[in-house]
């Protein structure tokens, strides 16, 4: 009898992506909501994406299996 597959956790799917180097990239936090509220300077350093910690990618890797 063939062993069952872990689960993808959907909300990490959707989150994380892996580089081709094995690390994990996340989006930055604070960006989405009042705008109006955080100076242009702020909201540019905001943009795009970055590896996330140690401790997180050991989470992250274990949520998202066969990534």
């Amino acid at each position: 009898m063939a062993k069952a597959k872990q689960k993808s956790h959907s909300a990490s799917k959707k989150r994380y992506k892996i580089s081709g180097t094995g690390k994990v990239i996340r989006f930055q936090a604070y960006k989405k909501h009042k705008a109006e509220a955080k100076s242009g300077k702020r909201r540019r350093q905001l943009r795009g994406s970055v590896v996330a910690s140690k401790p997180d990618e050991k989470i992250i890797k274990q949520l998202l299996p066969y990534l």
